[in-house]
This record gives C-alpha cells, sequence and structure tokens, in this order.
C-alpha cells in the first residue's frame, strides 16, 4: 500500500478551515494547563522553584540595565567632579556585580530544574501511555489507525509536555522583563514600545504558520514511520536474522528503509528552505526597526535631551526589550507547536475505553460447563464472517479438539471463550451465566490458555513460567510444580542457574532454547493457574514430534480430569483422544461427534485423517 496514499484527506482534514487552525491556536492556553496541571503532580517543589526562580529571572535584566545606566551617570559626574564621587560609582559596580551573579543563579537554577523535570515527566508520560495502552481492547491493537495514535503518542507527545511549560515560564519571564522594559523605555517615549511589540509580529505569524505545517506533516508520517521502526526491528533483531540472511533480504530492506528516509527528507529540506528563507526575509524588519531605534535614541542625545548614562540604557533596553518580544512570540509559536504534538498525546490517552460491565463470581448451574449459544462474529474491518451460528456445548471434565484448516476460526473461538473479543450476535456462557456478566478477572483465572504464538519474555526461567498466574509471579514452588506438569522441569535443572537463569539473547549471559523446549515453557505456564478449570491448548506443541505431543496432551488430560480441556491440533493422532471432536469450515461447524462417530461418518473428518495417516504409511 502506497503510504502517501491517505495523504490527500488527511490534508484536507488537516488545513480546511482556517477556523480549525485558530482553534488550535487558542487551545493553547488549554494544554498549558493541562501540562501545568502534570507537573504539578509529578513534582509540586521543583514547579513552585520554577516559578520563583522565573520571577527573579525576568526582573534581573531591567534593574541590571537601570544600575548600568547609573555607573555611566556616576562615571561622568565623577570625572567632572575630579574623582571625587569615586566611592558612589564603586558602589553602584559592586551592585550590578551582585545583580549579574544573582541573575546568573536564576539561570543556572531554572536548568536545573528543567534537567530534574526532563527525567520525572518523560518518564511519567511515558507511563501514562503504557498505562492506558492496559485499559485497551485487543481489537483497538489489531487496528492501524490505532498504531499511527500510539507512533505519534510515544515518538514526540512524551517530550512535549515540558517543553510547553518551560515555554509558559520563559513566555512569563519575558513578560516580566518586558513589562519592566517598558516602564524604564516609555519615560523615552511610548512610540518605542509599540515598535517594539511590532517588530516582531510578522516573523511570529510565518513562524506559527510553519509550525503548522510541520505539524501535518508528522501526522501524515505515521504510517511511513511505523514502517521504519518496523525494518530497524528486522534488520537487528536476532529472531529475525537468521531469514534475513538466508534469504538475503537485508540490502533489500535496508534500501527500502533508505528510500523511506529519502522521502522524508525531501519533504523536511523543502519545509526548512521556506521556513528559513521567510524567517531571514522578515528578521530584516526587527533588524531595521532596531537601528531605527538606534538612530533615534542617539540623535536625542546629541540634542541633550536625555544623558550618556540614559542613551546607554535605552540602547540596552531596546536590544534586550526585542530580545524579550522575539523571544515571548517565539515561545507562543512554540507553545502552539507544542498544543499541535500534545494534541496526539491527549487524543491517544482519550481512546474511549469500553466500561467492565460484569461483576459475577459465580455462575447459577456449574454443571452446565460451557455453553455456545449461535454465536456469530466479524473481525472489524474483515467483509466475511470468521464465525457464523456456533453451537456447542463443553460439560466439565469433558475435552474437546478443534479441527480445521487455517482461518477457519479455531483460535477466534478461543478469543471470544476468553474475552478478548465479544460476539456480534448470540452469546457465550459459563456455568450458566452470559460471560458479559462476568468479572473480567475472576474469569480468566479460571481460563489457562497457551496459543500457538505464545511470547518468550527474554526473562528468568521461573519468571517465564510464573507468567502464567501474575498473582505468584515470583513463587518458586509454584514455578516448580508448575514446570513438572508442563514436563519441564527436566531440562530447566539442566540450564546454569535453574529458574534463575535468563533467557534470550537481548540480555547478559541469556541462553537460547530450542522451540520444544519453549513449548514447554509455555505449557508449565498454563499449569500455573491451579484454580482453572478450562485449560486450552492452541497448537502450542507444534515444535514437537508427533510421540511428544500426543504424550503432552495425554498427560495435560490426565492432570485436568475435573477440568474442561480444549485442544487445537493438526495433528489426528492427538486430536483422537479427545471426548469431542468439532471440525470448522469458514467459520461453521461442519461436523461434530467422537472419532470413531467422525469416522463413521466418513465427511470431511474422515477424508483428512485418512490423507494425514497415509503419510505416516
Amino acid at each position: 500500500m502506497n503510504p502517501h496514499a491517505a495523504r490527500p484527506g488527511s490534508a484536507a482534514r488537516a488545513t480546511s478551515p482556517d477556523g480549525a487552525t485558530l482553534r488550535g491556536f487558542f487551545g493553547v492556553f488549554r494544554y498549558s494547563r493541562r501540562a501545568l496541571e502534570l507537573v504539578w503532580d509529578t513534582n509540586r517543589p521543583l514547579l513552585g522553584a520554577l516559578t520563583v526562580l522565573t520571577l527573579c529571572a525576568g526582573l534581573m535584566p531591567a534593574a541590571i540595565a537601570w544600575v548600568g545606566a547609573q555607573i555611566v551617570d556616576a562615571v561622568v559626574a565623577a570625572h567632572n567632579a575630579a574623582g571625587h564621587d569615586a566611592a558612589r560609582v564603586l558602589r553602584l559596580v559592586l551592585l550590578e556585580g551582585v545583580l549579574v551573579a544573582a541573575l546568573a543563579g536564576a539561570q543556572r537554577g531554572l536548568s536545573f530544574c528543567q534537567a530534574l523535570l526532563r527525567a520525572q515527566l518523560g518518564q511519567r508520560v511515558n507511563v501514562m501511555i503504557l498505562e492506558k495502552a492496559l485499559t485497551l481492547e485487543l481489537q483497538q491493537f489489531e487496528d492501524s489507525e490505532f498504531y499511527d495514535k500510539l507512533t505519534r503518542a510515544r515518538r514526540e507527545a512524551s517530550s512535549r509536555p515540558l517543553s510547553l511549560v518551560m515555554r509558559t515560564f520563559g513566555l512569563s519571564q519575558n513578560a516580566i522583563s518586558l513589562l519592566s522594559y517598558a516602564a524604564l523605555l516609555v519615560r523615552f517615549s511610548p512610540w518605542t514600545v509599540l515598535l517594539l511589540l511590532l517588530a516582531g509580529l510578522p516573523a511570529f505569524i510565518a513562524e506559527t504558520k510553519f509550525s503548522g505545517d510541520a505539524f501535518r506533516l508528522f501526522r501524515w508520517r505515521s504510517p511511513e514511520t511505523r514502517m521504519q521502526i518496523y525494518l530497524e526491528t528486522v534488520l537487528a533483531r536476532e529472531d529475525h536474522a537468521k531469514e534475513v540472511k538466508l534469504f538475503g533480504l537485508g540490502r533489500r530492506l535496508l534500501q527500502r528503509y533508505r528510500d523511506i528516509f529519502t522521502r522524508l527528507y525531501r519533504e523536511d529540506r523543502a519545509l526548512s528552505i521556506r521556513r528559513d528563507s521567510w524567517g531571514f526575509g522578515l528578521s530584516l524588519v526587527a533588524t531595521a526597526t532596531l537601528y531605527s531605534a538606534y538612530a533615534w535614541i542617539a540623535l536625542t542625545t546629541i540634542r541633550g535631551a536625555i544623558t550618556l548614562g540614559q542613551m546607554t540604557m535605552y540602547l540596552l533596553l531596546f536590544r534586550q526589550g526585542q530580545a524579550a518580544v522575539s523571544a515571548m512570540l517565539s515561545s507562543v509559536g512554540g507553545m502552539y507547536e507544542d498544543n499541535l504534538y500534545l494534541s496526539t498525546l491527549y487524543e491517544y490517552l482519550e481512546t474511549p475505553v469500553a466500561p467492565r460491565s460484569g461483576s459475577a463470581l459465580r455462575g447459577p448451574a456449574p454443571a452446565d460447563g460451557v455453553r455456545f449459544e449461535h454465536v456469530c462474529f466479524t473481525y472489524p474491518g474483515a467483509s466475511e464472517p470468521a464465525l457464523v451460528d456456533i453451537d456447542l456445548q463443553l460439560p466439565p471434565g469433558g475435552s474437546l479438539a478443534l479441527v480445521g484448516e487455517n482461518g477457519s476460526g479455531k483460535t477466534t473461538l478461543i478469543k471470544l471463550l476468553t474475552r478478548l473479543y465479544s460476539p456480534d450476535r448470540g452469546r457465550i456462557l459459563l456455568d450458566g451465566l452470559p460471560l458479559a456478566e462476568w468479572s473480567e478477572d475472576v474469569l480468566r483465572a479460571r481460563i489457562g490458555v497457551i496459543f500457538q504464538d505464545f511470547t518468550r519474555y527474554q526473562m528468568l526461567v521461573g519468571e517465564n513460567v510464573g507468567a502464567g498466574d501474575e498473582r505468584h509471579f515470583e513463587d518458586e514452588r509454584r514455578w516448580r510444580d508448575a514446570a513438572h506438569k508442563g514436563r519441564a522441569a527436566d531440562f530447566i535443572e539442566q540450564l546454569p542457574q535453574g529458574y534463575q537463569t535468563q533467557l534470550g539473547k537481548w540480555f547478559q549471559y541469556g541462553q537460547e532454547l530450542s522451540g520444544g523446549q519453549w513449548q514447554k515453557i509455555a505449557l508449565a505456564r498454563a499449569f500455573m493457574r491451579r484454580d482453572a478449570d478450562i485449560l486450552v491448548l492452541d497448537e502450542p506443541t507444534a515444535a514437537m514430534d508427533a510421540r511428544a505431543e500426543a504424550e503432552v496432551f495425554e498427560h495435560f488430560r490426565a492432570l485436568g480430569r475435573d477440568r474442561i480441556t480444549i485442544l487445537i491440533s493438526h495433528r489426528f493422532s492427538t486430536v483422537r483422544m479427545a471426548d469431542q471432536i468439532v471440525v470448522l469450515e469458514r467459520g461453521r461447524i461442519v461436523e461434530k461427534g467422537s472419532h470413531e462417530q467422525l469416522m463413521e461418518l466418513a465427511g470431511h473428518y474422515a477424508q483428512l485423517f485418512a490423507l494425514q495417516a497415509r503419510g505416516y504409511r
């Protein structure tokens, strides 16, 4: 898919009416308030220190300029009095030195507070992003638009709250400085204050416009950015390295990575050329204004209307005032840009989450087991249903095998049972109570499930086993018991540090396991949940040979005689052990019964069984 295909619509939405841009601009202070609240909640003493230091740093420059003017006039007076007033000059010089030192201290203090807040606030925002991720539904993680939203939030928005806060404080500091400059400049002429304000406006307007353009590029690029991140992962991760090398994909994928960068770089370059060209041209307006004011003040001094010290002060005030106006407008422009980026963070954080509806801890009919009644389900965005009119009953103590081609709906049925998804129509009951009415925590505690794409955690062996029951994540006794039931104990005890051995190659001294060993670790996870009365194996033994898989399933059944056991497998030597076999085809149940019943039926199951059996002859 061409990543640029979606841009025209996106551009229309981003640039459509100017009203939207104005709303975004005037939303600056809304996000400033939220960013300040975030900093306040993160570290209140630091925010208080920032406030005091900002006030000091804002007042000091005008005070230094005023004392500087007094020094010049005192020097002139002392010269005319043949040095009789030198002590006053020295006192003023000492005072200016103290003020300069205080300003330097305030600036260093601001830098210190920023460094501490940057670390704390960055961590706080990242935690907020991850906490939100824990509340989202599985279908949101399988939605590409959601991933674009998450990518935008993680890439830029985590650093923007501090930036917005610091720009807010910078704006306040420069506003305080400007007011103090204006109080002194207005004595020369009120027009100088107006000139200060107007000279920086053209550059401010241009900067704000280009900030909006940069943000629109950022939003458009989310799919391309995700592709770059994915290509980095494929090229630099050990679990992809063998195929990349074996198939010779490295250069092709690296070239694709470069092509994406080149395309993005061209856009950045074009924007930078426009931004800097306009910025340079409009900065000349400010420069012309500055030197016009210089000429005005110098001529006024020549006419004797102001003293030499006052001239020095006014020139310094005008230069510093222009810098303050420029900094203020730059802060507002930057706040506008930060506001745009922060909108992506809050857009993600405010993603709607379905409320937890169920709270039941038990059902009215424990002997009923699990029941599917006319269940239908279609994945979001899919044109074909994944499950159609599923009717099925699993009594306690019974075993069920699901058979069918890839994509027939076997894993989807398990996802519905574990409430990772909810049916579009029909209902699923446990102990006579619909799943929607159960407490999610209670329901999932009763189900031990291992999917075919189980996670290989780059953690300790014991923690990999303990992941099956978070309540006992660090309980070594439970690790050992679960590993024994999952047939993993023998090889774990042969590892260098036993259950304390680091797995994977991401960290120092990590040990890699074979596919079959990883699958036994995954099986052990299912046995961590001692309270689970529904055990599900979704093809987690594919890396084992047929005999090993049969032994595992037989052992699995023996340990779960009073539980409902569900097996998904393509090996019919294992499937035939189940009490009930369900054959799925394109999301529908086409056959159901025991192995013997289905063989007598001589239907789809019997054909598949005979076909597989022929391969063993």
